[in-house]
């Protein structure tokens, strides 16, 4: 078996989150989200994620100390879960992006687990079972930021809760999340038919929007890349299955990075492959430009944000933050064309987002 073959086998299970935002979605889009993990080179595991949207998701990049206290049936203001919301009191920090202040997008913690959370139509949580705590599907990828430290830890957490269906303006939040650390473990959890599949290992590591994933993973399947070439007729549309098998044929292209800036620019290349811009006639199907891109090194625990109206990237630094409890909750705005580099300095005491 070539090597390229080699290494799109371990990329089946990926895929570019599309839509984490995209639980606020209005019926039945094909929101165009994306998530690329790399997690076989060797100088770090790196992630990176598109968000794709027909408005402002209102991003905030967050920074939530350990000890804050948490309520998993709440939207909001809103009552999501009255019978046996879950509780629960952070035990890491993390830096984050918020989706309309009522949810985690995307993140990392301080112990280099991070998440991704997108759209999928398909999603269905099932029916209520009041036998569990439940959590708002908003706050699924902060429920396992603020508690677990690795993948497993993560999953097992999980078993303990279930993840509740909310509504935010009217519209429904179908999500599935997509979660990784520091060791290069992954996982993409969907619902399905009200049941949680979870898809384990190291090998999933591309992930876009519908069909489900066992789907998406046979459709790869049916693409030969085993030798490439400027020849190679490759998927070229936004839709997800496209984005799907593009996302993977580039990661598994990817050169040894000299170094961490390598790394960084492999995966918002691929993650641009993938994008959708601007002016796209794709708006009467459903599909939308992309807002932001995020990239993250786990081990470094650096967290790059790229606004697509904004000429420049931006990073922050955890190691640059008080984490401790009763530490404040800190803010940045990336919607300022003067932000540029590290902006670490740059984030100001606020209001905690939930």
């Amino acid at each position: 078996m070539s090597t390229m073959m080699s290494r799109m086998g371990g990329l089946v299970g990926g895929g570019l989150i599309a839509g984490a935002a995209a639980w606020l979605a209005m019926p039945s889009p094909a929101v165009a989200c994306t998530r690329v993990l790399w997690n076989d080179n060797e100088l770090a595991v790196v992630a990176g994620r598109t968000m794709d949207w027909p408005e402002s998701t209102e991003p905030i990049l967050t920074v939530l100390p350990r000890g804050m206290e948490r309520d998993g049936g709440r939207t909001g203001p809103l009552v999501t879960v009255a019978d046996n919301p879950a509780t629960w009191t952070s035990k890491y920090g993390s830096l984050v992006t918020t989706v309309y202040g009522v949810g985690t997008a995307d993140g990392i913690n301080e112990r280099g687990l991070a998440g991704h959370m997108l759209y999928l139509s398909s999603t269905d949580y099932g029916p209520r079972d009041p036998s569990k705590p439940g959590v708002q599907a908003g706050l699924w990828l902060q429920f396992v930021l603020d508690n677990a430290a690795t993948v497993s830890e993560a999953l097992a957490l999980l078993e303990t809760v279930q993840i509740v269906a909310t509504e935010a303006n009217g519209h429904k939040a179908t999500v599935h999340l997509a979660i990784e650390d520091a060791s290069g473990d992954s996982a993409i959890l969907e619902y399905i038919d009200g049941k949680l599949v979870v898809h384990h290992g190291r090998e999933f590591k591309i992930m876009t929007n519908d069909p489900s994933y066992d789907q998406q993973l046979a459709l790869l399947a049916q693409q030969d890349f085993s030798q490439p070439s400027s020849d190679l007729p490759l998927p070229g549309n936004v839709k997800a299955t496209d984005r799907f098998q593009r996302a993977a044929y580039y990661a598994a292209m990817l050169p040894e990075p000299a170094d961490e800036r390598e790394a960084i620019a492999g995966i918002l290349a691929i993650a641009r492959n993938v994008s959708v811009p601007f002016g796209a006639p794709y708006k009467g199907f459903g599909i939308y430009n992309t807002e932001y891109r995020t990239a993250i090194n786990l081990n470094q625990k650096r967290y790059y944000f790229e606004l697509t109206t904004s000429p420049n990237v931006i990073w922050a630094d955890l190691d640059r933050f008080d984490f401790s409890a009763g530490a404040p909750v800190m803010l940045l705005d990336p919607d300022n064309v003067e932000l540029s580099g590290n902006v670490s300095d740059r984030f100001a005491a606020g209001q905690a987002p939930f």
